[in-house]
């Protein structure tokens, strides 16, 4: 497994699988350029690294009855290749197995779907292509990304979809129309998630951060389309 690529660990977390203890292994390597993102040095797949996965599974086989999950996130995990071989090894080793994901990749996501026990799924804009390329730099495929959501809820894995609010991609009508989008698709469970600040970012304000996640007529809106909606500051 040399040729799967990691950029960071954390160690131990319980807000990355819902209800579980996890460690989290940051892949390198993102096809997207998503303005908001705080793991910009994850997306280059080729970037040098000292992180070995073997030295990752020996952490793992010390953790067994501490840890209860392992969640694959990044970055985009789908970027990898090898993404099956290396969540077959830690499923082997008794743990669940968690997957942070934009769905960049759906025949990948296919592949990995059967080993994985939960899917956070990152909705970046209202459902057009136009949109969707605005807030991905140019490059997000929406009907690949729609493939791979729907592909998901065909599933039955337990998964949540989640939106990072950030005022100058994202409106209050754009959120509407992502919630109309995904309810109508069956999705359950939706998350807001309050936009922090790159640290190129000198414009926005602090009550702007604030403006979707606090607007009190759509947080009503989206309790009442979703069995479990919550956000995220």
């Amino acid at each position: 497994m040399s040729s799967i690529r990691i950029g960071g660990i954390e160690k131990f977390s319980i807000v990355d699988f819902p209800n579980r203890m996890a460690a989290v292994v940051f892949m390198q390597g993102c096809p997207w350029r998503c303005p908001f993102c705080h793991n910009s040095h994850l997306q280059d797949v080729n970037a040098e690294t000292n992180i070995v996965w073997r030295k990752f599974l020996d952490f793992l086989e010390q953790r067994k009855g501490m840890l209860d999950a392992v969640v694959f996130s990044g970055g985009e995990p789908l970027v990898q290749e090898n993404l099956v071989q290396a969540m077959e090894d830690v499923k082997a080793m008794g743990y669940q197995i968690g997957l942070h994901t934009g769905g960049y990749h759906p025949k990948r996501f296919e592949k990995i779907l059967p080993a994985v026990d939960w899917v956070g799924f990152d909705v970046k804009a209202p459902f057009d292509e136009e949109r969707y390329k605005a807030v991905t730099g140019g490059i997000a495929d929406v009907a690949r990304v729609l493939e791979s959501l729907q592909m998901l809820i065909a599933s039955r894995k337990a998964f949540e979809c989640r939106t990072t609010c950030d005022p100058r991609f994202l409106n209050t009508d754009d959120i509407y129309t992502i919630a109309d989008s995904l309810k109508n698709m069956g999705v359950k469970e939706y998350y807001l998630q309050k936009y922090r600040k790159v640290p190129s970012d000198t414009d926005t304000t602090d009550g702007q951060c604030l403006a979707l996640v606090e607007d009190e007529k759509l947080l009503l809106y989206l309790r009442e389309s979703f069995d479990i909606f919550d956000v995220r500051r």
